[in-house]
């Protein structure tokens, strides 16, 4: 073989060896801060791993949000309209959170309960120009109906079948 053939064969293989690693200590970095995402309903039937960084989501169960009078501990169930998750959570809640809403969670599973390190609100994804939001709101002022809920149409009424 001819020494400047060598020489480009040498190169060439430095580099794929060094492109492999590198991809393949990005891949293992990357791997600890994948947060997968699960509805309720396979939360309840044990396909989340626990005490694993997973993320949750669901409609906030109307009823269900029970804050604590000594601290900023909050409790409260979210829904996909199969299942109820219990989730628990310490901290300043989102001021889009409310029932009925739609809303994502960060945490763990514990024995059966979803303790929550951050919560999300989900909110409407259509962008409404400013005039027709005023146009909507004065209608919705004249026929008494409110906004659309994220979760409309859900079954929450706590009578479900599984």
């Amino acid at each position: 073989m001819h020494p400047v053939r060598k020489q480009r064969l040498m190169i060439v293989l430095f580099i794929v060896v060094f492109a492999s690693v590198a991809v393949g200590l990005m891949a293992f970095a990357l791997r600890q801060n994948i947060n997968l995402f699960y509805p309720p309903s396979k939360l309840i039937d044990g396909e989340a791993p626990e005490g694993v960084n997973i993320r949750a989501g669901g409609c906030v169960v109307p009823g269900s949000i029970l804050r604590s009078k000594t601290d900023l501990a909050v409790s409260f169930a979210i829904t996909d309209g199969k299942g109820d998750v219990t989730v628990k959570y310490t901290g300043i809640l989102p001021d889009l959170f409310s029932e009925g809403e739609a809303a994502v969670v960060n945490g763990q599973m514990q024995g059966g309960i979803f303790m929550a390190e951050q919560v999300l609100a989900k909110h409407d994804e259509n962008y409404t120009p400013v005039e027709v939001a005023e146009a909507m709101a004065d209608a919705s002022a004249k026929t008494g109906t409110s906004h659309q809920a994220s979760c409309d149409g859900m079954d929450m009424s706590g009578n479900k079948n599984y």
